[in-house]
């Protein structure tokens, strides 16, 4: 538990570093972000909409400090303010939208990616020399040598304009209501397949080779041979011996990459035009909506640095010389 509470500390520090930086993230840029969001409305926004936009980004003339205040009593409440590009909607709606599609897609890419490109690690690892250990890692590393994007474009072409087997754009179809119902399920399904194809296609490599380099550094310990000396099989060493200490490096880049999950494939979202936390943050850039912005930032901090403090403890269980050094 000690070593818990240790790693939750530095985590809050650095949880009020990045509130700091967020607060700060408006007040740095050139001009005054509420004059360029009134030009940008080319004075169609009431007094009131102005003085609820200057609410929301805090800047009422007060004292920095009273106004760093005011922003933390706000977050407290969960009130991240107005979102500019989806006027008068609150940031933390536009974001709880988005927040679903990006878990649904990136989130279920990223678990199948590092689920197959681990398991085959660990196999070709084993079986080192075989065919599939002179085939996938190559064939899986040419594909990462690919721009992100390009991959993307590539299937959407593919499978979207020439076969017609997918669709091109959107989460589902224009013609459809959200509801559980098979008919939106399975358009939700078809929707995602060439993008979530695109990450895992994307990803699945890094994973592979990874865990396969490890794999074979870890079978030339000592204890490995202890272990099929004692004459247990093949699958205990395999999994029980070996798998186990190999699979802490890949977990810490699993640890990253769900916490980033919550941002979004960015650059995918994009070529699909699929509604998620990436593809809002393009729209808010654009739009020069700085409450949004602030509310994205700080959902992307908040997700990495939770689903890091999990992954020191998940590492800390499966390895206790981490809990001794500490």
């Amino acid at each position: 538990m000690a070593f818990v509470f240790k790693r939750l500390a530095l985590y809050l520090i650095a949880l009020v570093v990045s509130l700091i930086l967020n607060f700060l993230l408006p007040r740095m840029m050139p001009g005054d972000p509420v004059g360029t969001m009134f030009a940008r409305f080319r004075g169609r926004l009431s007094p009131e909409a102005m003085d609820a936009l200057q609410q929301s980004l805090g800047f009422t003339g007060e004292s920095l400090l009273d106004q760093f205040w005011s922003y933390l009593s706000a977050l407290s409440s969960g009130d991240l303010g107005l979102s500019v590009a989806h006027f008068p909607t609150p940031v933390t709606e536009v974001i709880s939208a988005g927040l679903w599609w990006t878990l649904w897609l990136a989130g279920i890419s990223v678990l199948i990616s590092f689920t197959l490109g681990t398991a085959l690690g660990i196999f070709i690892a084993w079986r080192r020399g075989g065919v599939l250990d002179q085939t996938l890692p190559p064939l899986f590393a040419l594909l990462g040598a690919f721009p992100y994007f390009w991959l993307a474009m590539l299937l959407l072409w593919v499978f979207g304009f020439q076969l017609g087997w997918f669709p091109l754009r959107h989460a589902y179809g224009d013609d459809l209501e959200p509801g559980w119902t098979w008919l939106f399920i399975s358009d939700m399904f078809r929707h995602a397949a060439l993008p979530a194809l695109s990450i895992v296609l994307a990803t699945l490599g890094g994973w592979m080779l990874s865990m396969r380099n490890t794999m074979i550094s870890v079978l030339g310990e000592d204890y490995i041979t202890l272990a099929q000396a004692k004459g247990l099989s093949s699958r205990q060493v395999m999994l029980r011996y070996a798998a186990r200490n190999a699979i802490l490096p890949n977990l810490t880049g699993f640890g990253m990459a769900i916490g980033f999950v919550v941002s979004g494939s960015l650059l995918t979202e994009i070529v699909f035009s699929y509604p998620g936390q990436g593809y809002l943050l393009v729209q808010a850039v654009r739009a020069q909506d700085y409450p949004l912005m602030q509310g994205l930032f700080l959902t992307i901090t908040l997700s990495v640095l939770f689903a890091n403090w999990l992954l020191d403890i998940l590492y800390a269980v499966l390895d206790p010389r981490t809990r001794r050094s500490t």
